[in-house]
């Protein structure tokens, strides 16, 4: 099973990855002919800015998951330069939000030939939303804008949600097909692998997983995306209703979880405190 699984797809040839702040990635989605864009998640806008200048872009929306600044940030420089929409959460307050957005919403962005889902994902923070889009282009696999929801082997901190939102958000995602890759919002992966590890040390496509991922950091390029399938196979956020993810929320419990809420809430508090 390991020998199939895809840990860190090549981006689509519309999506461009754009770093800022030490381990963020902001988004750009281009339209089919490479000229003009969206931008998932802008927290700095002259990142964005540069950019889009050294492609020749026009930047057309802005799309936000939630409200946190190395998110969100940039969103009223852009719109006062670029006087495009802006599309975000309804469940947060976000200034400079005009298209407001909650579960099963559907964004239709002709001139970038873009159709994406809202997928609400309550638990990072409490409005947090998730954008899909069955292709990108003609034939390419699906694609996942998470946020800080669903992190390459990991997930976010529980600001304002409860594990059970979290848990509910994460299967939802989980639900995706297997090829969906996911792009989430910062550099964590090796972080999050090196405690999966240590959650489920059993686990044979993790390890492998960790060991590509360290090669890929010391060459210094990234490992995100991911996709959905081996995050099924190695996030152990993904895995909280297997009896190995069981066995180790007991642990660090001390006793058995009550439920997959508890069982999930144990371990996502083992990776507050591993160091």
């Amino acid at each position: 099973m390991t020998d199939s699984l895809v840990f860190c797809p090549d981006p689509h040839r519309r999506v461009v990855a754009v770093p800022a702040f030490d381990d963020n990635y902001l988004w750009l989605v281009l339209s089919p002919d490479h000229r003009r864009a969206a931008v998932v998640d802008p927290g700095d806008a002259q990142a964005i800015e540069t950019a889009l200048a050294s492609r020749g872009l026009t930047l057309n929306a802005i799309l936000l998951t939630h409200h946190h600044r190395d998110h969100a940030g940039g969103v009223l420089a852009l719109k006062a330069r670029w006087s495009c929409p802006v599309y975000g959460p309804q469940g947060e307050r976000i200034e400079g939000v005009d298209h407001p957005l909650d579960e099963g919403d559907r964004v239709s962005l002709a001139p970038l030939d873009l159709q994406l889902r809202v997928i609400a994902v309550p638990g990072h923070t409490r409005g947090h939303i998730a954008y899909f889009a069955e292709q990108l282009d003609d034939g390419d696999s699906p694609a996942l804008f998470c946020g800080d929801t669903l992190f390459a082997g990991g997930c976010g901190r529980l600001f304002e949600g409860t594990p059970a939102q979290m848990l509910d958000s994460l299967s939802r995602l989980s639900a995706l097909p297997d090829a969906t890759r996911v792009y989430c919002a910062h550099e964590y992966t090796l972080a999050n692998l090196r405690f999966a590890a240590a959650v489920d040390p059993e686990n044979a496509a993790l390890q492998a997983r960790l060991a590509q991922a360290q090669a890929r950091r010391a060459r210094g390029e990234p490992t995100v995306p991911g996709e959905m399938a081996a995050e099924r196979a190695t996030n152990p956020f993904l895995r909280t209703h297997l009896p190995a993810l069981r066995a180790a929320a007991a642990r660090h419990l001390g006793r058995a979880p009550a439920d997959a809420s508890e069982c999930f809430g144990a371990i996502r508090d083992w990776k507050n405190q591993f160091r």
